[in-house]
C-alpha cells in the first residue's frame, strides 16, 4: 500500500512539472528505453552461463528539456539515468548536460555527454545489435568498455566535457569534444597495472592538468537510389602525471584513429569501421568494464583487450537485408593486440548471425548467435566463446 502511494505521488509530481513547464514556455518530455534478453554464454572448457537480464545496461529513463529563446536559439537539457532491467539495480548516470543550440550553427553541450566515437562516427550508429549480447565492437558480445568512454570505450557517456555538434553543411558535419584536465579519475580496475591508487583507480582520464579530446567528421551524399556516408575521427586520452613518472609502467598518451562508412541501396545495408589504437589505456585494455569475468577468473575474457600500454587494431563490418519489418543481419570483426614487454600478442575474431523484427516504431524483438575465436597464448585453455540470445526492446 505504501509503495502504491509513493508511486502515485511521484507520477502526480511529474504531471505537475510537465504542466508548469508547458505553461512557462518550456517543453519537458519523459524519455527512456527498456530491454530484456534471455542469453546464454558458453566459454569452451567451462559451463554455460545463462541469464534473463539486460547484460549491456541499455535500459534507462530521464527527462529532455528545451526552451525556445527566439532568433533560432534554444536552451536544452538532458537528465538520463540507467538501470539494470532484470536485477533491479541502478547503473548510474548516462547523459546529463545543459546546452545551447543555434539553428544556423549547431549545438554546444556542457556536462556528462556521449563520446562522438559512440553516437556520431560509427560506434552504435552502424551496429544493428548495439547494446545487446551480440554487439560487434571489440571482440563482440556482452562486454562494454563503459568506464572511460574515450577511444575504444564507445558505449558510454564521458564526465565533465564540452561538446560541439555542427549543423549540416551540404552533407558535411563535424563534432569536437574536450575534457578538461583533472576531470575524470574513474578508470576501471586493472589490478594496479595502470599505477592507480590501491590498484583500483587508473587515473587515465586527463588527471593532473592534461586535456583529453575527440574529433569527428562525416560526409553523406546520395546518388540515384544509393546513400553513402564516410567518416573519420581521432581520440586522445592522456595519462596522468603519476603514470608518466612511474618507472615501472612506462605509459604514454593513448591515441585512437577511426575511419569507416556506410552504404544503403533499397533493402540492402553495408557498414563498417576500422580503429588503430596506440599506447592503449583504460577502456581499450582488459579493464573490469570491458571484461566478461573478474580479475583472476579463469573464464575472464575482454572486449577491445589491447595489452596495457600496447598497440593494436580492431575492426568490424555488417550487412543487412530489410524484409518488410524484419532486418536480417550478418556481421563480423577482429581485434589484434600487439605484444609488449612480457605480454604476448593476442587476437580474437567474431561472427554473428541474427534478426531484428519491428513490432512498431518503438518496440522490437531480436535474436541470434555469435561465435568468438580467441587466440591468447597467455592462457592455458581454449577460450573460444558461443553466445545465443533472444530479447525485446521498447523505447519511449
Amino acid at each position: 500500500m505504501y509503495q502504491r502511494i509513493v508511486r502515485g505521488l511521484i507520477f502526480s509530481l511529474l504531471f505537475l512539472l510537465v504542466t508548469i513547464d508547458h505553461a512557462a514556455g518550456t517543453n519537458l518530455v519523459i524519455t527512456g528505453r527498456l530491454q530484456s534478453e534471455y542469453h546464454a554464454v558458453h566459454v569452451e572448457g567451462f559451463s554455460s552461463q545463462t541469464a534473463l537480464s539486460d547484460p549491456t545496461f541499455f535500459s534507462s529513463w530521464g527527462f529532455r528539456i528545451s526552451e525556445n529563446l527566439g532568433n533560432g536559439l534554444k536552451a536544452i537539457g538532458m537528465i538520463d539515468w540507467g538501470f539494470s532491467n532484470g536485477t533491479g539495480s541502478s547503473t548510474g548516470a548516462r547523459e546529463q548536460y545543459v546546452a545551447l543550440s543555434k539553428d544556423s550553427l549547431g549545438i554546444l553541450k556542457f556536462g556528462r555527454i556521449h563520446s562522438p566515437f559512440a553516437d556520431y562516427i560509427g560506434g552504435w550508429t552502424i551496429d544493428p545489435f548495439v547494446y545487446t549480447a551480440l554487439h560487434a565492437a571489440g571482440s563482440g558480445g556482452a562486454m562494454i568498455a563503459s568506464v572511460n568512454g574515450l577511444g575504444s570505450g564507445a558505449y558510454t557517456a564521458v564526465n565533465s566535457v564540452l561538446r560541439f555538434d555542427s549543423v549540416n553543411f551540404n552533407g558535411f558535419t563535424f563534432v569536437a569534444m574536450l575534457m578538461p584536465g583533472d576531470s575524470n579519475r574513474l578508470e576501471a580496475n586493472l589490478g594496479g597495472l595502470l599505477g592507480g591508487a590501491g590498484g583500483n583507480i587508473g587515473n587515465t582520464g586527463g588527471a593532473n592538468g592534461e586535456w583529453d579530446a575527440q574529433l569527428g567528421m562525416k560526409y553523406e551524399f546520395r546518388y540515384l537510389d544509393h546513400t553513402l556516408t564516410v567518416f573519420g575521427g581521432y581520440s586522445r586520452d592522456n595519462v596522468s602525471s603519476q603514470q608518466k613518472h612511474n618507472p615501472f609502467i612506462h605509459l604514454r598518451t593513448e591515441e585512437v584513429g577511426r575511419v569507416g562508412g556506410t552504404w544503403a541501396y533499397k533493402n540492402y545495408r553495408l557498414q563498417g569501421q576500422f580503429e588503430r589504437v596506440s599506447n592503449a589505456l583504460g577502456a581499450a585494455t582488459c579493464s573490469n568494464a570491458a571484461a566478461l569475468g573478474d580479475i583472476g577468473d579463469s573464464t575472464r575474457q575482454c572486449n577491445s583487450a589491447m595489452n596495457v600500454g600496447g598497440d593494436g587494431y580492431t575492426w568490424f563490418t555488417s550487412g543487412q537485408y530489410i524484409w518488410g519489418n524484419t532486418s536480417l543481419v550478418a556481421q563480423g570483426g577482429m581485434t589484434i593486440a600487439h605484444a609488449i614487454d612480457l605480454l604476448q600478442k593476442k587476437n580474437s575474431e567474431n561472427f554473428t548471425l541474427g534478426a531484428i523484427h519491428s513490432l512498431s516504431k518503438r518496440t522490437s524483438i531480436f535474436g541470434g548467435y555469435q561465435r568468438v575465436n580467441v587466440d591468447d597464448p597467455s592462457n592455458t585453455k581454449d577460450r573460444d566463446r558461443n553466445t545465443w540470445t533472444v530479447g525485446i526492446r521498447h523505447q519511449f
